[in-house]
């Protein structure tokens, strides 16, 4: 099957691939931001995530984070964040990190929603703020959005051989935004902060306020439903044609069906060498 890629799409898939392969996971944590993005100063907000696929509620923390981020004062970013830590994924979990940077940049842009794109080596909160911390000493304040569950999980000390040095260390490059999951929110983020010992750390740690209809909801279970009014019109279309959630099954009885997007990734691969 012939895949055909437009000059302009591929072009701009090379400059993606050629940042995403700078990045090593094995080297100190680094930061850099895709072309377009407004260089990192002042006040950021870093959203880290999967975003397979972007959904609505992904916008929307965006748009809060934004509305944080202009009453710190001065000047001030915004930034979706995936990381190249992650990329072992691919393998079994669709669709690519390419895709996902590439198709990120256009819901945004498309979507109006005036946040950058930040590309990161390391996977944990205290190299992602040491590598933004290297890669732009301009920044005054680093904020990470995070959801309830993360932070959960961030101040678990089953997580941890000794947990208070790395949060101290964590703490002391970023600050923490917390947004509301299901049925946890402001309450149950103060009896959380409120423990012991969690004190020492509850000044570095607020909560995004989130409107209820995107607490529930989740890619995996987007994922699900690839044409859900809940994907931006932009990821929709582009699931629709590519298909990456859509692995073909082969009975012995019928005739072979062709994986549409694995067939596209290995052509663009190929291109892109």
């Amino acid at each position: 099957m012939k895949i055909l890629f437009a000059k302009q799409t591929l072009r701009t898939y090379q400059r993606a691939h050629n940042i995403l392969t700078s990045l090593d996971p094995a080297a100190n944590p680094y930061a850099c931001i895709s072309p377009g993005s407004a260089q990192p100063r002042g006040t950021i907000v870093v959203f880290p995530g999967s975003f397979n696929p972007p959904t609505s509620a992904h916008l929307a923390m965006l748009q809060q984070a934004r509305t944080f981020a202009r009453h710190q004062g001065g000047c001030w970013q915004v930034y979706a964040a995936l990381s190249k830590y992650s990329v072992d994924k691919e393998a079994v979990e669709r669709m690519t990190l390419l895709d996902r940077v590439m198709l990120l940049e256009r819901v945004l842009t498309g979507q109006g929603a005036h946040a950058g794109i930040m590309l990161l080596n390391r996977g944990l909160y205290v190299e992602q703020g040491l590598g933004i911390r290297v890669a732009f000493p301009r920044v005054r304040r680093l904020f990470f959005l995070v959801g309830f569950d993360k932070i959960v999980q961030i101040l678990d000390p089953r997580y941890y051989t000794e947990r208070d040095a790395p949060l101290r260390e964590l703490f002391s490059r970023a600050q923490l935004l917390v947004a509301p999951r299901g049925a946890n929110g402001e309450r149950e983020l103060a009896e959380l902060l409120a423990r012991p010992e969690n004190r020492p750390f509850a000044s570095s740690i607020r909560l995004l306020p989130l409107a209820e209809r995107y607490r529930e909801m989740s890619s995996s279970q987007i994922r699900q439903n690839a044409q859900s009014s809940e994907i931006p019109a932009l990821a929709r279309d582009f699931i629709w044609r590519t298909h990456p959630y859509n692995t073909p099954s082969y009975p012995a009885t019928a005739s072979p069906q062709i994986d549409l997007y694995a067939e596209r990734t290995r052509a663009l691969q190929e291109l892109l060498r």
